[in-house]
């Protein structure tokens, strides 16, 4: 808009030199204002668009003071009208638009001096022409303001992009690496513990035991393979068997491994999210491998409760040694991530402890 600015200032002043066939023109002094005006209309008007104000006030008021003289001195000349056009759009680039608006309104008043019909006429098309010239620099304003706008508007969208897409992969990465610890972690352990008793029978003549151990660590071994497979490919995969088989099955499985553990189930079984079932099912086997590893318990107990209607809740309870009196704060992945998984689903993670009486993990979910 600038350099159009500018190469209308200059085809006006060339023009100034042609004046009007029904007034006398001044050539040389007109042809210095005009000069004087075209470089503050080029060079003045980019020094004040980036400063105050005031700047810009004193501006449009010297330039008008110009174009009005500069109106007379050429007899009237059609460049003159074109200069004072240039300084209307100036005027809409630099001032609040009333302000624009009142220069307009003023510019007509050029043609006072002439006799009262040639006046009305020629200022009546001049009030046209700044007029027309205000509601189209205005409009170009306001489009190149929302051109501004969209593309800051753009660039916001992008860096959201861009900070979605990267928490979409860490919520990712989190919930496989969630997938490894509590499935991958369960069935290791189940192995460890298994060999360890194969190992303490290896040396007496029950061979059918030693075998069915080592059986079931073979299996628990092609389980964890499954998990590995999975967890790589990201997949999730529905569970096959209803959560109440499942956890009957994770049960048997601890109790084979050395820990006697039932399961509870209170109220009528009934069908939740798949994700639900995931999420308490993992609690589980989060639980189980704290007792297995950590609570030299005896037996331990799971409880699955439908008894609330839009809550189910899960227990894993064991008669062990429990927590030290000042535990540390969450250290493992394990809780950490067994909280994080049910805190996606708007649930929420308890762990009771007394001394010498055992632990007793909780998760409620919605569902």
């Amino acid at each position: 808009m600038q350099r159009t600015l500018s190469i209308l200032t200059v085809v006006a002043c060339a023009t100034l030199p042609l004046g009007s066939s029904v007034y006398h023109q001044q050539l040389v002094p007109t042809l210095l204002l005009g000069l004087v005006f075209a470089l503050l209309a080029i060079v003045g008007f980019r020094f004040v668009e980036s400063r105050a104000m005031a700047f810009a006030v004193v501006y449009v008021g010297i330039q008008l003071t110009l174009g009005f003289l500069l109106f007379w001195m050429s007899g009237a000349a059609l460049g003159s009208v074109l200069l004072l056009v240039v300084l209307v759009v100036q005027s809409v680039l630099l001032l609040p638009l009333p302000a624009a608006v009142a220069v307009a309104a003023v510019i007509p008043l050029v043609h006072l001096g002439m006799d009262w019909a040639a006046g009305l006429r020629e200022g009546l098309g001049t009030l046209a022409v700044t007029t027309f010239t205000v509601v189209v620099t205005e409009l170009l304003v306001r489009e190149r303001r929302a051109r501004a706008a969209l593309a800051a508007v753009n660039e916001l969208l992008r860096g959201y992009a861009a900070q979605a897409e990267q928490l979409a992969t860490t919520q990712e990465r989190n919930r496989v690496a969630r997938d490894i610890h509590d499935g991958l972690g369960h069935h290791l352990t189940v192995v460890q513990m298994l060999l360890q008793a194969a190992r303490a029978v290896i040396h007496t003549a029950d061979v059918e035991r030693l075998d069915g151990m080592l059986a079931k660590a073979q299996d628990q071994s092609k389980q964890a393979l499954a998990e590995v497979r999975r967890s790589v490919a990201a997949l999730r995969e529905p569970r096959p068997a209803p959560l109440v088989d499942a956890l009957r099955a994770l049960t048997d499985e601890v109790s084979e491994a050395g820990v006697p553990t039932e399961l509870e189930v209170r109220g009528a079984a009934r069908a939740v999210r798949a994700e639900v079932e995931e999420s308490l099912f993992r609690a589980a086997q989060e639980g189980l491998t704290n007792v297995r590893k950590h609570s030299d318990a005896t037996a331990a107990t799971v409880a699955l409760d439908f008894g609330h209607v839009d809550v189910v809740r899960l227990e894993v309870r064991d008669d062990g040694r429990g927590l030290p009196e000042n535990p540390l704060p969450d250290s493992g992945f394990g809780l950490v991530g067994l909280r994080e998984r049910i805190a996606g689903l708007g649930g929420r993670v308890s762990v009771d402890s007394a001394a010498e009486r055992g632990v007793t993990l909780t998760v409620e979910v919605p569902g």
